[in-house]
């Protein structure tokens, strides 16, 4: 299922993380492999650059792959100077030919899997998915199967041939929302570049605990906890993490946030809405023991009881495509469960 993308002016904020193999696949789960990806371009130095060394020449020359592979294409003789190996500090005159030659190989043990994936929107470059609760982005312990991973791997088995399967972000497991995913190396190159720039626009919504008053920003520095190392926490030393946020609609006992980020940590909304005294309903990890408003009715204790995960969706994700030059702005609808369960606030104040 394919969605009509829209041109739009972009917000300048963004957000911006080995994989094991699956096992007790059965054979009708599994996609045959398409043939290996080749990869060949020239390209003549120009006089300009003479003096300068090799791989900063290749990112000059070849800009829509990352200093990193270049670097890793040289010292495997798969980027050649004059059909010659070359080492990436060697200097270059000018006037020599610099060719690629690359057949790109899998970069995950991770088996493909036959499982529905929310497709939003696809062309030969991206992939937009509208990820549902409770499913892991990434292959990890005790997550060798079922993830998102496995899934994009069956619906594209050339996938295996990029970093992360060509995720270029992730949310967490019970998070739902958009995510977007490269088809190429070229693809994926230039969205990490819009993530590092904070042109990749996200928006999330987040239902939290508390009357939230105004809007505001958060700039507080991440990193692991302490001593729980499952978690993060706001701590000095921390990377900087800045979350910006308003105030969508107001339940007497809990707030509609819209949510932006301008970096993107791990954990960093639930982390910095924890922080500032305003959780996300129903986190699990850093929301702490269910709180249920004084005198609410049954219908409304019996909605909070039953949402068990952290109130949040990646609703917005805005980018430019990296083939077209198109600014695209993709909306993903909230989840049945986070509906309701705003209709039952929403009825419960309005009673109030």
């Amino acid at each position: 299922m394919q969605s009509t993308p829209q041109t739009v002016e972009m917000f300048s904020y963004a957000d911006a993380e080995p994989l094991l193999s699956g096992e007790d696949l059965e054979l009708d789960d599994l996609t045959p492999p398409l043939a290996p990806s080749h990869i060949q371009r020239q390209a003549i130095v120009p006089e300009a650059m003479a003096g300068l060394r090799i791989d900063q020449v290749a990112v000059g020359l070849f800009s829509e792959f990352s200093r990193e592979r270049l670097k890793s294409w040289l010292n495997a003789g798969r980027l050649t100077l004059n059909q010659q190996t070359v080492k990436p500090k060697q200097r270059v005159q000018g006037g020599e030919t610099l060719s690629l030659d690359v057949h790109l190989v899998a970069q995950t043990q991770s088996l493909p899997e036959n499982m529905p994936l929310n497709i939003v929107y696809e062309d030969d470059d991206i992939l937009l998915i509208n990820k549902p609760a409770g499913l892991v982005v990434h292959p990890g312990a005790g997550n060798g199967t079922g993830t998102l991973v496995n899934g994009l791997l069956y619906h594209n088995s050339q996938l295996a041939e990029l970093p992360r399967a060509g995720l270029v972000h992730r949310i967490d497991k019970d998070t739902t929302g958009l995510l977007v995913v490269a088809k190429n190396l070229v693809a994926q190159h230039h969205l990490t570049a819009q993530l590092a720039d904070k042109t990749l626009h996200r928006v999330y919504d987040a239902l939290v605990v508390g009357h939230v008053i105004a809007g505001g920003t958060i700039d507080e520095p991440i990193k692991r906890h302490a001593t729980d190392r499952l978690k993060m926490a706001v701590q000095a030393g921390g990377r900087p993490s800045v979350t910006h946020y308003r105030v969508l609609e107001r339940f007497g006992s809990h707030s509609l946030l819209q949510v932006q980020l301008e970096t993107g940590r791990t954990h960093q909304i639930r982390v910095h809405m924890a922080y500032i005294g305003f959780p996300l309903l129903g986190d699990p990890t850093y929301g702490g023991r269910l709180r249920l408003p004084r005198g609410a009715s049954t219908e409304l204790v019996n909605a909070l009881q039953k949402f068990k995960r952290q109130a949040l969706h990646a609703r917005q994700l805005g980018l430019v495509h990296p083939a077209t030059g198109e600014q695209m702005l993709f909306e993903a609808p909230w989840p049945d469960d986070l509906v309701q369960l705003v209709q039952v606030l929403r009825h419960e104040a309005q009673h109030a």
